[in-house]
């Protein structure tokens, strides 16, 4: 074997061996936001069981539409007759086909409408719990880096704590301070330590949260991209209500509801009809029951094929059935109305609430970029020695709360857009 093939030979074993665990870190990459969401939707149960409830709905109405459809049926007995044989009102036959079909029976043409009107509500049940997974795992990713940009600044607040601390108790040491000022220092160092601890705590149950709604296995680390993403809106509130109305699962579900009723009452009217059903039947006897001792004239081969009709001449029930039906399309159409109201409302609640939020992260922004513009003008002061330790540190302190806060405004605001585009159905079109 030459040089050549030998070295091909370990390049192929090298690639084939080499520890996968290299391999992945290796590739290894941030995890978008998009990418989550995506992994979320692909990997939600909850999402899964909405899609099995929503195929169980659509079969629940093939099992009403079934009686509209061929119905063909066949079976044989056995049976001892001792007079005359006739068992159900029928001969006792060796082998039997009946066959059943409803042309006109509005009663149930009602109920089968009522059901897939229903089936639509579990699709709209479905894309609401698409949204949710949407919502839940950008809300959780987007907390995530916000908790780790805070972990950051916390850490280097704790470290400026602890030079202040140290200033301090040499300052206390020398006769320059008095000693509570060393316990006002250790609890701000507390503060900071304490602030650590629950960040800490929330990054590991957000680290917990995005596992659970993408799949990404406890081995496999997260990294979170910091860049900022936009989900403002510049519609006008009134286009945002009426899109509003026209997409909320909840007014749709309603419309559905009273769509059935409407259905139910037509159908619960139109009993007082005839009912039209298509009947046959193929009846295969024999002498063995002593059949033909009865009659006078045995025939081996039987077949019946005709319409039945009912006419319905008192039918109490039917009066129930309409009276019914009334009063439960009369209740789906004041809770339609009351839904159409609430959703109103709720819209103009949340876009009042992003308009606040909006406001409060600007202020956030500019008490952070006065506290920067400080801090630097602290730092030309320490670097000019017109400035203490003490004093540029607690600046950097000051910087760090200010972005901290900036970071929770920004946040709150995400979250407040998020929702808001849930509740005008824009969320599906922002992570297409």
């Amino acid at each position: 074997m030459n040089k050549s093939s030998r070295g091909l030979l370990v390049a192929l074993a090298l690639i084939v061996f080499w520890p996968a665990d290299f391999v992945s870190a290796q590739d290894s990459e941030k995890l978008t936001m998009r990418q989550a969401v995506a992994l979320a939707l692909q990997n939600s149960r909850d999402l899964a069981l909405a899609r099995v409830q929503y195929t169980v709905a659509l079969n629940e109405a093939g099992v009403d539409r079934a009686a509209f459809q061929p119905n063909l049926y066949t079976g044989s007995g056995l049976a001892y007759t001792s007079g005359f044989p006739s068992i159900g009102g029928d001969p006792p036959a060796v082998f039997q086909m009946s066959y059943n079909q409803a042309v006109f029976n509005p009663l149930l043409k009602g109920q089968q409408h009522a059901a897939e009107d229903r089936a639509k509500n579990m699709k709209l049940e479905l894309d609401r719990i698409h949204d949710d997974v949407i919502v839940r795992a950008a809300t959780s990713y987007l907390e995530l880096a916000k908790v780790r940009h805070s972990l950051d600044l916390m850490r280097k607040e704790q470290a400026s704590a602890e030079k202040i601390l140290g200033v301090t108790r040499e300052r206390v040491a020398a006769n320059q301070e008095l000693p509570i000022e060393v316990t006002r220092s250790e609890l701000a160092q507390a503060r900071v330590a304490e602030r650590i601890i629950k960040l800490e705590g929330r990054e590991e149950t957000l680290e917990q949260q995005i596992r659970n709604l993408t799949g990404i296995p406890d081995s496999q680390s997260i990294d979170v991209d910091t860049e900022e993403p936009s989900f403002a809106t510049d519609l006008p509130l009134n286009e945002m209500t009426d899109q509003a109305v026209k997409s909320d699962p909840s007014i749709l579900e309603a419309e559905n509801e009273r769509l059935a009723r409407q259905h139910l009452l037509r159908g619960a009217h139109l009993s007082y009809w005839p009912t039209v059903d298509v009947v046959g039947q193929y009846s295969l006897l024999s002498k063995f029951n002593n059949y033909d001792e009865f009659y006078k004239k045995f025939v081996r081969n039987n077949v019946d094929l005709g319409v039945r009709i009912t006419v319905p001449i008192f039918a109490a029930k039917t009066r129930a059935n309409v009276a019914l039906a009334k009063s439960e399309l009369s209740a789906a159409e004041l809770t339609l109305g009351n839904k159409r109201q609430q959703v109103r409302l709720d819209v103009q609640q949340k876009a009042r609430t992003v308009r606040e939020l909006d406001a409060t992260r600007e202020v956030a922004r500019l008490d952070l970029k006065l506290a920067q513009e400080s801090l630097q003008l602290a730092q030309a002061k320490f670097d000019q020695g017109r400035l203490t330790l003490r004093d540029i540190e607690q600046a950097r302190l000051d910087e760090s709360d200010k972005w901290v806060a900036f970071l929770d405004a920004d946040f709150a605001r995400q979250q407040g857009q998020l929702t808001l585009l849930q509740a005008t159905g824009q969320l599906a079109k922002v992570f297409q």
